[in-house]
């Protein structure tokens, strides 16, 4: 009897049903000539998009085009879901990088060689799981297309809304301010090197104003901010809820534009040049400054996810970017 390929045991994180996520284990077969097996260093939560699949507040209408690379399962329950993963490759040309990978939460896993990316060696693996935070980061960038000099708010200082304004900040001349209803932001935005304020207390007659709080009262204070003829890019997805957009008042005199940003598709503007690896890419390469640990909690250890994540992605967790610690060795 021939011998049957060896598998590999692998445990990865699901969300099982509404407020409730699980390991389970995975038997993974010897890769394929065209893949390789990674070995998972460290994660991250992206705390907005998945406090929605936690609570399964995904809408129909968003079924497919809210499927990440890789994932298994489908909305609403159970799904295998993540794409902050940072591993060491094991097998094949690539064996010993350390690489980069839009894949689930999981502590091995198999997938096409040029699906991974490798880390840049100025770029620690700790701080490499913001790749996919920053390449949304840089995306909505190139769709706000902020100039040198401009006065800009970002309103909403979560991971995503925090690296928008560490990129504007980086611009000749920009006025860059962080925004926020949480005072405690401000120690963030001085890190980033960016002014912060509280709303009732953000400059007023911006040239680009940015929201990423996934609040309505974030997107009236931030079209509250915008001036004459301004841009207001919303960045917050907000799942099935209704959200009311105050477009009432001096909205229409004051001629605002109020685009969306998705990372779904590269920017118009870079579009005929820029293909997602280079975009992502790109992600990796601005991760090399050391001020973007100040984005990152504490490790969690991948075995205890499943019970931590209610209070991870809880609001009041004021958990900005949780890393996740794999285990050496997963046998």
């Amino acid at each position: 009897m021939p011998d049957l390929p060896k598998k590999i045991r692998a445990r990865a994180l699901w969300y099982a049903q509404a407020g409730r996520a699980e390991l389970r284990d995975e038997a993974l077969p010897e890769p394929a000539r065209d893949r390789v097996q990674v070995r998972a260093l460290h994660g991250a939560i992206s705390r907005g998009t998945e406090r929605l699949i936690f609570s399964g507040q995904v809408p129909p209408s968003e079924h497919e085009r809210m499927r990440a690379p890789f994932m298994e399962g489908a909305y609403p329950f159970p799904v295998k879901y993540g794409y902050a993963t940072v591993g060491r490759v094991e097998t094949g040309e690539l064996a010993g990088q350390v690489v980069f990978a839009l894949y689930p939460h999981q502590t091995r896993f198999n997938i096409p060689a040029d699906a991974v990316l490798p880390v840049p060696s100025d770029v620690p693996a700790t701080r490499a799981v913001l790749a996919a935070n920053m390449e949304t980061a840089l995306n909505a960038v190139w769709d706000a297309a902020p100039g040198p000099a401009d006065r800009i708010a970002v309103v909403g200082a979560g991971v995503v809304g925090a690296l928008v304004a560490y990129l504007c900040g980086r611009i000749p001349g920009t006025q860059v301010t962080l925004v926020d209803i949480d005072p405690a932001r401000a120690t963030l935005a001085a890190a980033l090197g960016v002014g912060f304020a509280l709303p009732e207390a953000a400059p007023q007659d911006c040239d680009l104003v940015v929201h990423s709080s996934g609040h309505s009262s974030g997107l009236a204070t931030a079209l509250g901010l915008a001036g004459m003829e301004a841009t207001v890019l919303e960045l917050s997805w907000y799942g099935e809820g209704s959200v009311p957009a105050p477009l009432g008042a001096a909205f229409h005199s004051r001629r605002l534009r109020l685009i969306s940003s998705q990372v779904g598709q590269v920017a118009p503007s870079h579009r005929p040049r820029w293909s997602y690896r280079r975009r992502l890419a790109a992600a990796l390469d601005l991760l090399a400054d050391p001020r973007l640990d100040a984005l990152i909690a504490p490790a969690v250890s991948f075995d205890e996810l499943p019970a931590r994540l209610p209070y991870i992605l809880a609001p009041e967790s004021g958990i900005l970017c949780q890393l996740i610690d794999y285990p050496a060795a997963d046998a």
